[in-house]
């Protein structure tokens, strides 16, 4: 083939696969130049997830009659003008690549009146061709309307996710949005539904409410202030560290509710999520996540935001400075708000001044030498734990071909149980093992399609991200199937009417977040999956806990379900529940053989 320059219409459709990835793409440019034109109160409207209409209505300053048709030219814009303006990006927008790509890919109108004009322009472009210019009478600020995106380029348009994925992608970039511009209102539809609406107040803490609602916004921690001299002594760039940081009792499955800003731009930043994450350390279990809305100011010559078309990619000119400052300003905001220590000994700590059932003023009185006696041990002294069933009728096949039979010795540490065996010790971990035990107990009820459920007296209410919503909505049977009865019960909230009966000692509240933790995994594709995964789960947080004191009845039940299970060797997420030492290995240890 000859070597030819490419047709405008051509060329413009392939930038437009840079900037425009998706519905939520085009959103966010959209949003961002309503930002930049200084608006205060930006309505975002989609159908169909973005498919057959995207529109945002800003009140901004507006663009001038004469310039309308400018700025849907590539690289057309009036954010930037020299190099030495580039090397300080100050505004969201700066490309002018933006609404041409928009354009070229769509059927887009635009109404726009400049601030003290009397009347506004409406333009009609498809695939970035103008077709229609009429004067009309509209208010100050600009609606542009993007229809059927993608609908001379079939090749993006198949690629498209589920209507539920796209709108959870555009879901998210308001919300995210949101946070950065506490005093804009924002206001997002669904098909015509309100599914997101800030208050535009101002505080950052009405704006994570608005997010997160009330009862999970509440345990947002206010980042306490470090300056640049704090965190890096040497350091002469100015960095500033604000925003709100999860307790440590609130944490998720995934890195996908940390959000990172830096001068009002949202950003995606390996390093500084795991300086955020590392400041967690000790405070968080493993494989749990923090929640964050972090905010970062620097000046705009430290940063450098054209990497990507996309501009969630920047450089800094002084990163580690910038991980320093992120983790100590975090890591200082927990300590705070962590409880003061403890005066008592290591064991009350742990075990609230028990140890094995035996009070601990009692274990100092005797003497070292001296045996434990497990006889003085009253096992109906204990509450039997809630989660756990002590009908040894549950376990048919005690010994069985799976597990020798065992005898309960004790506890270590409220945490892993102590057995005899026909050939030497075991050593149970207490959580692992009741996982094993609800899982096979759940997969045999979901196998036979007969998950029982268990009604609650009075439903509750669940407040969850507008990200969350459709994606709750769109799996409601599939909830049902496991479980769960849940409703809608106004913007962003449901109400949980019923719950597996495995998980009837559970929070409904936390439960259904942890479904919801499952069904935000895209990399999971298969339905049966997925139900397998949130069966998983739901055994993950009805288990019982490590630093759970069980009593002598609940072990020996805990060891007649384990030995009664198909696998008892692993839990469901393949982590062992046992260790075995055999009476050779005891005897080699001691020196015998």
């Amino acid at each position: 083939m000859a070597i030819k320059v490419l047709s405008e219409q051509l060329a413009s459709q392939i930038a437009a696969g840079e900037v425009v990835e998706r519905p939520a793409s085009a959103i966010k440019e959209l949003v961002e130049n309503a930002l930049d034109a200084g608006a205060t109160t930006i309505n975002v409207d989609i159908r169909n997830g973005g498919r057959t209409l995207l529109q945002v209505a800003d009140n901004g300053c507006g663009i001038a009659a004469d310039e309308v048709e400018t700025a849907f030219l590539r690289h057309a814009t009036s954010k930037l003008d020299s190099a030495e303006t580039l090397a300080a990006i100050e505004t969201l927008g700066f490309r002018g690549e933006a609404l041409a790509a928009i354009a070229s890919v769509t059927r887009l109108t635009i109404v726009t009146r400049l601030i003290g004009a009397t009347s506004g322009i409406r333009l009609v472009l498809e695939g970035g061709q103008i077709v229609q210019r009429e004067v009309v009478g509209a208010p100050q600020g600009t609606v542009i309307s993007v229809e059927n995106l993608f609908y001379n380029t079939p090749a993006r348009l198949k690629f498209l996710k589920s209507v539920t994925s796209e709108k959870r992608a555009i879901d998210e970039i308001i919300t995210r949005v949101a946070l950065a511009y506490p005093n804009v209102r924002f206001r997002l539809t669904h098909n015509g539904r309100e599914t997101f609406k800030s208050p535009g107040s101002g505080a950052l803490r009405d704006a994570l409410l608005a997010v997160y609602g009330v009862e999970i916004g509440q345990q947002f921690l206010p980042i306490k202030p470090v300056t640049t001299s704090q965190a890096t002594p040497t350091s002469e760039t100015p960095i500033s560290v604000t925003g709100f940081v999860s307790a440590p009792s609130l944490h998720r499955s995934n890195r996908s509710h940390i959000s990172l800003f830096v001068n009002g731009r949202w950003i995606k930043d390996q390093r500084l999520t795991y300086a955020l994450i590392d400041a967690y350390h000790t405070f968080l279990p493993s494989g749990r996540f923090p929640l964050a809305a972090l905010f970062i100011e620097m000046p705009f010559n430290e940063v450098d935001v054209n990497v990507h078309p996309m501009k969630t990619e920047v450089r800094f000119q002084q990163p580690r400075q910038l991980f320093k400052a992120v983790q100590t300003a975090v890591r200082e905001t927990l300590l705070d708000a962590a409880p003061a220590r403890s005066t008592h000994s290591p064991f009350e700590q742990i075990v609230g001044n028990r140890w094995d059932g035996v009070h601990i003023e009692q274990r100092r009185d005797r003497s070292a030498e001296e045996p434990l006696d497990w006889g003085s041990w009253n096992p109906q002294e204990a509450q039997p734990s809630p989660q756990l069933s002590l009908d040894p009728r549950m376990a048919q096949n005690v010994g069985g071909d799976r597990l020798p039979v065992m005898r309960v010795i004790g506890q270590v540490r409220n945490s892993y149980i102590i057995t005899e065996g026909p050939d030497g010790m075991f050593l149970i971990d207490q959580h692992a093992a009741h996982e094993r035990i609800m899982f096979e107990q759940f997969m045999a009820q979901w196998g036979e399609k007969a998950v029982s459920s268990q009604q609650l007296v009075t439903g509750m209410p669940v407040q969850v991200r507008p990200d969350q919503v459709s994606l709750v909505e769109e799996n409601a049977q599939l909830l049902a199937k496991i479980g769960f009865g849940v409703e809608p019960f106004g913007p962003q909230t449901f109400v949980v009417r019923s719950v597996p009966a495995l998980l009837s000692k559970v929070d409904p509240s936390e439960a259904l977040r942890a479904m919801i933790d499952d069904l935000e995994d895209e990399d999971v594709l298969m339905q049966t999956e997925i139900e397998a995964a949130m069966i998983k789960k739901a055994c993950k947080t009805a288990a019982i806990k490590a630093g759970q004191t069980l009593s002598m009845a609940e072990m020996e039940a805990l060891i007649l379900q384990l030995e009664d299970c198909e696998n008892p060797q692993t839990c469901p997420h393949g982590r062992p529940t046992l260790i075995h030492m055999s009476m050779g290995i005891l005897a080699r240890q001691f020196g015998r053989s």
